[in-house]
Parts: structure tokens; sequence; C-alpha cells
């Protein structure tokens, strides 16, 4: 469980950090478009980060729960967050890494569908 809540504060820093570097160094280099695809990043990477602080710390989940939910929320993270970061900062294109982003996503609604059917199975035996 304590490697899970280290995994999240590194990637809640990083989400910080990389969220000034974006506001302060890259707005005068990448375009109005480049730089709302890199915030859309840095927002999917903090809310996911402040999701993961509630169920590592959420009594209500189990151990192995926790670290599902944990992997599918990090891997969701370095796909979708990390593909668009590499697409803003690189001079790869996004026909070359394009199926990586919505990969990422998939990752996302598995974690938020594995957290309902999580409740909803602790509702039914209430």
């Amino acid at each position: 469980m304590f490697k899970n809540l280290i995994i999240t504060c590194f990637l809640g820093l990083s989400a910080v950090i990389l969220g000034a570097f974006g506001a302060h160094a890259l707005k005068d280099i990448l375009t109005s478009g480049q730089l709302l695809s890199y915030d859309t990043a840095i927002r999917y990477q903090m809310y996911h980060v402040i999701v993961l602080l509630f169920v590592n710390i959420f009594e209500g989940f189990s151990v192995k729960q926790k670290n599902t939910i944990s992997y599918l929320f990090f891997v969701g993270i370095l796909f979708f967050s990390g593909s668009i970061y590499v697409i803003q900062l690189t001079n790869l294109t996004a026909k070359s890494i394009w199926f990586i982003t919505p990969l990422g996503g998939l990752f996302f609604i598995v974690g938020w569908f594995s957290m309902i059917v999580i409740f909803a199975k602790k509702r039914v035996k209430k």
C-alpha cells in the first residue's frame, strides 16, 4: 500500500512540476493548441492522482483492489498523459504513437469501472 502512495505522490509532484514548466517555459514555444493538449495531460494526471490518494487510504478497498485500481490508473497516466507530453515536447508526430493516448484512456475507463463494480458489490452485501 505504501508503494502505491509513494508512486502516487511522485505522480502528483511531477504533475505540478510539468504544469509549472508548461506555464512558464513552454508558453512561448508551443502553439495555443499544443499548450491546450499539454494542459489536458496535466489535468488528467492530477485528477487521477487525487483519486489514487483516496483509493489507497480508503479502508473500504482490499489491498488487492487498491493494487488493481492503482495499476490501472498508473498505466493510464503513463500512456495517456505521457504520450501527450512526448508528442508536445519532442519531434515525434502524433501519427507515430497515436494509439498510446486512447489506450491510456481505456486504462482510466477500466479503473473507474472497477471502482463502480466494487462499490456496487458492497451495496448489494448490505
